[in-house]
Protein backbone atom coordinates (compact mmCIF):
# COMPACT_ATOMS: atom_id res chain seq x y z
CA UNK A 1 0.00 0.00 0.00
CA UNK A 2 1.02 3.41 -0.63
CA UNK A 3 3.40 5.06 2.08
CA UNK A 4 3.04 8.60 3.14
CA UNK A 5 6.63 9.64 4.77
CA UNK A 6 6.74 12.38 7.18
CA UNK A 7 9.65 11.84 8.97
CA UNK A 8 11.72 15.13 9.36
CA UNK A 9 15.50 15.44 9.51
CA UNK A 10 17.42 17.08 12.16
CA UNK A 11 17.00 20.14 11.23
CA UNK A 12 13.13 20.05 11.40
CA UNK A 13 12.77 20.34 7.31
CA UNK A 14 11.71 17.60 4.66
CA UNK A 15 13.12 16.94 1.68
CA UNK A 16 11.86 16.30 -1.24
CA UNK A 17 12.43 12.67 -1.58
CA UNK A 18 10.93 12.08 2.20
CA UNK A 19 7.51 12.82 0.27
CA UNK A 20 5.36 10.32 -1.59
CA UNK A 21 2.19 12.19 -3.89
CA UNK A 22 -0.69 10.30 -3.83
CA UNK A 23 -2.05 8.89 -7.03
CA UNK A 24 -5.78 8.35 -7.44
CA UNK A 25 -8.00 6.54 -9.68
CA UNK A 26 -11.81 6.50 -10.51
CA UNK A 27 -12.34 2.61 -11.77
CA UNK A 28 -15.90 2.77 -10.04
CA UNK A 29 -16.79 5.83 -12.28
CA UNK A 30 -18.30 8.08 -8.79
CA UNK A 31 -18.94 11.64 -9.75
CA UNK A 32 -16.75 12.47 -6.54
CA UNK A 33 -14.38 11.13 -4.54
CA UNK A 34 -13.43 12.22 -0.94
CA UNK A 35 -9.38 12.82 -0.28
CA UNK A 36 -7.34 13.00 3.28
CA UNK A 37 -4.49 15.03 1.21
CA UNK A 38 -4.92 18.44 -1.02
CA UNK A 39 -1.98 17.52 -3.53
CA UNK A 40 -2.20 14.44 -5.48
CA UNK A 41 -2.30 13.19 -8.70
CA UNK A 42 -5.34 12.35 -10.81
CA UNK A 43 -4.75 9.00 -13.09
CA UNK A 44 -8.42 8.92 -14.53
CA UNK A 45 -8.82 4.76 -14.67
CA UNK A 46 -6.05 2.61 -13.83
CA UNK A 47 -3.42 1.83 -17.16
CA UNK A 48 -3.95 1.40 -19.25
CA UNK A 49 -7.15 3.19 -19.39
CA UNK A 50 -5.38 6.33 -17.78
CA UNK A 51 -5.31 9.62 -19.17
CA UNK A 52 -2.49 11.92 -18.79
CA UNK A 53 -1.25 11.80 -15.13
CA UNK A 54 -2.12 15.08 -13.56
CA UNK A 55 -0.70 16.85 -10.54
CA UNK A 56 -3.44 18.45 -8.59
CA UNK A 57 -3.51 21.14 -5.92
CA UNK A 58 -6.19 22.49 -3.94
CA UNK A 59 -4.30 25.23 -2.35
CA UNK A 60 -6.59 26.78 -0.11
CA UNK A 61 -9.38 25.82 -1.15
CA UNK A 62 -11.20 22.39 0.00
CA UNK A 63 -12.58 21.01 -3.94
CA UNK A 64 -11.06 20.33 -6.91
CA UNK A 65 -12.21 19.28 -10.75
CA UNK A 66 -9.66 17.13 -12.76
CA UNK A 67 -9.74 18.95 -16.44
CA UNK A 68 -9.78 15.23 -17.61
CA UNK A 69 -11.91 13.15 -16.30
CA UNK A 70 -14.30 15.78 -14.36
CA UNK A 71 -13.89 13.63 -10.81
CA UNK A 72 -14.74 16.02 -8.17
CA UNK A 73 -11.97 15.89 -5.68
CA UNK A 74 -13.14 16.80 -1.81
CA UNK A 75 -10.61 17.29 0.80
CA UNK A 76 -11.94 15.46 4.23
CA UNK A 77 -9.19 15.97 6.84
CA UNK A 78 -10.41 13.02 8.71
CA UNK A 79 -9.01 10.32 5.73
CA UNK A 80 -5.43 9.51 5.62
CA UNK A 81 -2.87 10.30 2.00
CA UNK A 82 -4.07 6.29 1.41
CA UNK A 83 -7.87 6.22 1.95
CA UNK A 84 -10.68 6.98 -0.12
CA UNK A 85 -14.42 7.40 0.30
CA UNK A 86 -15.25 5.69 -1.99
CA UNK A 87 -12.98 3.12 -0.44
CA UNK A 88 -10.32 1.61 -3.43
CA UNK A 89 -9.60 4.79 -5.63
CA UNK A 90 -5.55 5.16 -4.35
CA UNK A 91 -3.54 3.91 -7.00
CA UNK A 92 -0.98 1.62 -5.93
CA UNK A 93 1.59 0.50 -8.62
CA UNK A 94 2.39 -3.45 -9.11
CA UNK A 95 4.72 -3.23 -11.67
CA UNK A 96 8.01 -0.97 -12.46
CA UNK A 97 6.70 2.20 -15.09
CA UNK A 98 7.62 0.55 -18.38
CA UNK A 99 7.71 -2.99 -17.10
Amino acid sequence: MLNVIESADLTGTRDMAQTVVPHYVNDKGVDRIKVGVKEFQCMGASPPFDHPHVFLDMGSGTQLVCPYCSTLYIYDPKLAAEETEPEGCVYVATEPAGA
